[in-house]
């Protein structure tokens, strides 16, 4: 590609709990480092919005969404900021998940919590009304029950059942002896703070900001970088 690089926007779904926009924060800064400058948006709860940041700039730009599914937010909400910031060279990537990279993670918080081959593994999620996005939940489970050789069962923090308090008690009844928690969340907050009183033996932490994930971003970011069909008159009018 001639010109300069396009510019890389990471979007989240936004929180008023001060962690998770911190988390967000150190994940692009940590990008910043690679793929070069990186900013930051929201869809929802807080700003700026993702046709806010592009309307700043005619730089051609990479949007890689910071979700761990592709619900509601990443086929409407996304495409719907893009469109209405009226920028021409906008290039959307696959969201962060489901991927091998979140379940080795995944893996790494379980052991860490203190769990061993034979003890039963749920799944945390969100949750979503969309069914796009309940599929991609059950690839990142099937990801991980490779990985840990043991069924994966999935509950739901928020939206959507059955409720992770019900699974764990569900395993309780079938006769496992220990319950973990994996916790299919980006940051500490309020989702992650209603799993510790789902009475599982452990709760694994939420997969936060790790190498891994750093790489997959600017993997991500370079792919489309690679592969997409910019218009040429994005870098005409580029920064």
């Amino acid at each position: 590609m001639n010109g300069a690089d396009p510019a890389l926007l990471l979007v989240a779904h936004g929180t008023r709990n001060p962690r998770g926009v911190e988390m967000i924060a150190e994940l692009a800064s940590e990008v910043s480092r690679t793929a070069g400058p990186t900013r930051v948006a929201f869809v929802d709860v807080l700003g700026p919005s993702p046709a806010e940041v592009l309307r700043d700039s005619e730089r051609p730009t990479v949007l890689v969404p910071a979700f761990l599914a592709s619900g509601y937010h990443v086929h409407t909400d996304v495409p719907r900021e893009v469109a209405d910031s009226g920028h021409r060279g906008v290039v959307v990537t696959d969201a962060l998940g489901p991927d091998p990279v979140l379940a080795r993670v995944l893996m790494r918080r379980l052991q860490d919590a203190g769990w061993c081959p034979g003890d039963a593994v749920v799944l945390a999620a969100a949750g979503s009304s969309d069914p796009r996005a309940l599929c991609d939940i059950a690839s990142a489970a099937r990801m991980l029950e490779s990985l840990t050789r043991t069924t994966v069962r999935i509950g739901y923090v928020a939206t959507g059942a059955p409720r992770v308090a019900e699974v764990v008690d569900d395993l309780r009844e079938q006769g496992a002896r220990r319950v973990f928690i994996a916790s299919y969340l980006l940051a500490e907050g309020l989702f992650h703070g209603r799993l510790l009183e789902c009475g599982a033996d452990g709760v694994a932490a939420p997969l936060g900001v790790t190498d891994s994930i750093v790489e997959l971003v600017v993997r991500r970011y370079r792919t489309a970088v690679a592969t997409a069909q910019w218009p040429k008159a994005t870098f005409m009018h580029s920064e």
